[in-house]
């Protein structure tokens, strides 16, 4: 009897493999698309880890920043010691300097631990004054000499402590170090834990260190941000006046108006490399040009402004340029077909719907600027500047600092009370940042027009 032959003839000689079952190749492709996206995944997660490293360290390093320690109580305003001559003419009053506040704010501070009840120990009336910053003296005579009828009365006074004080508070100083230290002793930290139970030594919030300038390297719990914030914010005025019309000007006219040829060309080409010089580079240019040539004032805010001009109009044009481009020509088209001119369709069409770009780059290139130190360093920013600049325009012209180069100043000084106070600025720094990308979100989606 002869075998029946298959119902389906090719299935006897079909070798090809299953869908359903995965070949070595397969599993070869399946395996490296794993390992991608576990080698994306795991770059995520230490970009994100290091990131959390770096704000907690700031943050754990510069929020006891905006907290210091005051010494609280009374000062009698010994006529016989500030006021010799008894007329409270201000140039007599002038003549008693910070040396003899200073012996006033020691002998205040004697009165007010026998007042408490409380004992010297082993501190020597004489070493009293190391617990009080030398800012105090200073603050206290400006403001006797800004209201001469305080002489002769008795007041209560918020002074700063020490910047050793307020560093055993916060942790940098402790008995062991303090018994190394020419400017404390384990003793007057003793003493300050008796007064900080007294009530004379508190923790207080600390307003001073955004609004008082800068102090010299004996005196890290005076030094403030003031001059800083205020030369920045004068730059930022410089640029955003001269960088924003500038910037929006020429993109116009290279996207609407010039022709294509290979001037423009160059002109494009330029643009965009200039947007990659670093910022190092710009700093050298003002140098020359700004102040070697021109004659400016070296460490004022309109060379800052101006130097940073020159490094931002790049960043400005090029995404103005994009979101002219991402105007549909539609719009164009439909504005010269009614009989609107090129400057009309432009103006009344054109940069409204493009608004949402024109401001997302310009604050963007705002907010790089205001974090940019190395132009600033070439021109002179990095002196140590205690007076605030006046009002514009001429303020303009007044030696003034920035926020970045505040930073590098005060990382480059010993005392670690400095390290804290730049961290605190860091922090102030982002967030001004935060600030100006947020608000360029915020423009974005309110102008922002979908076709």
């Amino acid at each position: 009897m002869t075998a029946s032959a298959p119902l389906n003839p090719r299935a006897a000689h079909d070798t090809r493999a299953s869908l359903l079952v995965q070949d070595k190749r397969t599993k070869a492709r399946n395996a490296t698309e794993k390992r991608f996206r576990a080698y994306g995944l795991t770059a995520i997660i230490v970009a994100l880890l290091a990131l959390v490293w770096l704000l907690v360290s700031i943050f754990g390093n510069g929020l006891p920043a905006f907290k210091q320690t005051f010494i609280t109580m009374p000062v009698t305003l010994d006529a016989a010691v500030l006021d010799k001559g008894g007329k409270r003419d201000p140039a007599d009053l002038a003549k008693a300097t910070t040396v003899a506040y200073g012996k006033l704010l020691a002998k205040s501070l004697e009165a007010e631990i026998a007042a408490k009840g409380l004992s010297l120990g082993e501190v020597k009336a004489k070493d009293l004054a190391k617990m009080i910053s030398e800012e105090s003296a200073a603050t206290l005579r400006n403001q006797v000499l800004a209201n001469p009828a305080l002489i002769g009365s008795t007041i209560t006074v918020n002074v700063l402590a020490s910047g050793r004080i307020d560093g055993y508070y916060k942790g940098r100083v402790t008995m062991a170090s303090a018994a190394l230290d020419k400017n404390t002793s384990p003793e007057q930290l003793a003493l300050a834990d008796q007064l900080k139970t007294a009530g004379v030594i508190s923790m207080q919030t600390n307003p001073g260190f955004l609004t008082m300038p800068d102090a010299s390297d004996k005196r890290p719990e005076a030094a403030g941000l003031g001059v800083a914030i205020v030369g920045s914010i004068y730059m930022m005025f410089v640029v955003l006046v001269l960088a924003l019309p500038i910037g929006v000007a020429t993109s116009v006219y290279l996207e609407e108006f010039a022709p294509k040829n290979k001037f423009t060309d160059l002109i494009e080409v330029n643009i965009a490399n200039l947007a990659a010089v670093p910022s190092i580079v710009y700093g050298i240019l003002g140098l020359s040009i700004f102040i070697n040539f021109a004659g400016l004032p070296q460490s004022a805010p309109i060379v800052g402004g101006l130097v940073l001009t020159l490094m931002t109009l790049p960043r400005i044009i090029i995404p103005t340029r994009a979101a002219l481009k991402a105007v549909p020509p539609s719009i164009r088209d439909a504005a010269l077909g009614i009989g609107a001119s090129r400057l009309q369709t432009i103006t009344h069409h054109v940069l409204p719907l493009a608004m949402p770009g024109i401001l997302t780059g310009t604050i963007i290139g705002l907010a790089q600027a205001l974090g940019e130190t190395a132009p600033l360093l070439l021109i002179g920013m990095v002196a140590f500047v205690r007076d605030f600049p006046g009002i514009p325009p001429e303020g303009l012209f007044d030696p003034a600092s920035a926020l970045p180069v505040q930073i590098y100043n005060w990382t480059q000084r010993g005392d670690p009370g400095f390290v804290e106070r730049a961290s605190g600025a860091i922090i102030v720094l982002l967030v001004f940042l935060i600030a100006m990308n947020a608000i360029a979100i915020y423009f974005r989606r309110k102008f922002e027009r979908r076709w």
